[in-house]
């Protein structure tokens, strides 16, 4: 896997590294002009060349003006070729003067600009976009700073619906613990299992919310802590066939798994995983009526352990498949808090797996995942 610097979170100092998630994508990493090559000058070496070209032009024609000035006055003589000549130098000289002038002026603003929109940015405004310069290096830097803060936008923009929702999710079980707790109080509830029950209840799914909450953070971090350890999938599986098989037939729905008889074992967190694939199962068994089945289909194919969960439910609505392993987002009707497929991803990619969703051929929900047989 793609190791990080200590320090630079896009590789060591000095060396080409990651390519930042911000960089625009029509532009090379690391930029071009990075790299030296013949007859290639970076930016910082052009503005300098230029400085240096303005400063003996300016000598030049310093050197010019004094000559005149010495004719005019009589102190030296010269033909009138010569001094119309020196006159035309002068005029030509004074007039590249001006115009590298102003290039530096422009390129002087330019970079001003840059500088007001970072510190823009550095104050939390991440709507400020800057307008392409002409010079090619001022443009690539340019893109760049514009893909950032578009980047930070959207993730402020998360971030913001993220605590919205999370606050949406906090309040219902908390709301109702404070009820019970209330009635219990006041002698309006004895004190008695029945009424102490949907307090236990409504805590355990606040420990279960803040529980996935804890994970969201960690997987957003990339410090998801996996315990790995060999494990054989066909053991996993049927672990959690089982934990489920009483829900299923209480639901009048088959449950059933297809395991080859020579899965290989494979390096994965055993609790995670599992935790992966019995969100899958449940959320089919919530979408899968009176009659139906369910199958968890697994099998070693190109390097990796694939998983498939399939039913024969009434699949997922088109407008939510785009979105099914973002935050929050539940299909009508759902009581869950919306974060199970968002942790389910999390989970696979942290082991280096991919993970898929889409609306099976006849009818039904598929969702796919797959871990490497050899991680990193």
């Amino acid at each position: 896997m793609e190791e990080r610097h200590a320090g630079h979170p896009w590789g060591p100092p000095g060396r080409r590294g990651r390519r930042p998630p911000w960089w625009p994508a029509e532009e090379p990493w690391p930029p071009r002009k990075w790299r030296r090559s013949p007859g290639r000058h970076s930016f910082v070496g052009r503005a300098g060349c230029l400085l240096l070209l303005l400063v003996a032009v300016a000598t030049v024609a310093a050197g010019i003006g004094l000559w005149i000035a010495a004719i005019a006055l009589g102190v030296v003589s010269a033909p009138a070729g010569a001094l119309a000549g020196a006159l035309v130098a002068f005029a030509l000289s004074a007039m590249l003067i001006g115009w590298m002038a102003r290039v530096l002026s422009a390129m002087a603003g330019q970079l001003a600009t840059l500088v007001q929109a970072a510190e823009r940015v550095q104050d939390g405004d991440y709507s400020v976009r800057l307008a392409e310069p002409t010079q090619r290096e001022l443009q690539t830097v340019t893109r760049a700073f514009n893909a950032m803060t578009a980047r930070l936008e959207a993730t402020e923009d998360r971030r913001r619906a993220f605590l919205a929702e999370l606050a949406h999710e906090l309040r219902t079980p908390i709301a109702v613990i404070r009820g019970q707790l209330e009635a219990l109080r006041d002698g309006v509830y004895p004190s008695d299992p029945e009424h102490i029950e949907p307090a236990l209840a409504q805590a355990s799914t606040l420990e279960r919310l803040v529980e996935d909450v804890r994970t969201l953070g960690l997987a957003e971090t990339g410090s998801l802590p996996l315990d790995r350890e060999p494990v054989d999938p066909a053991v996993l599986v049927n672990e959690t066939i089982a934990a489920f098989r009483a829900r299923a037939e209480a639901a009048g729905v088959a449950l059933a798994a297809e395991l080859p008889a020579d899965l290989p074992t494979v390096s994965m967190d055993p609790a995670r995983v599992r935790s992966v694939l019995a969100n899958l199962v449940s959320n089919a068994l919530d979408h899968t009526p009176p009659g139906g089945r369910i199958t968890v289909a697994v099998a070693a194919e190109a390097g990796a352990l694939a998983v498939a969960v399939r039913d024969t439910g009434t699949g997922i609505p088109v407008s939510l498949l785009p979105h099914v392993f973002d935050r929050f987002v539940k299909g009508q009707g759902s009581t869950g808090s919306g974060l199970g497929l968002a942790i389910a991803r999390d989970v696979i990619l942290a082991h280096g797996g991919t993970i898929t969703a889409e609306n099976a051929d006849g009818g039904g929900a598929l969702v796919r995942f797959s871990l490497p047989l050899s991680p990193d």
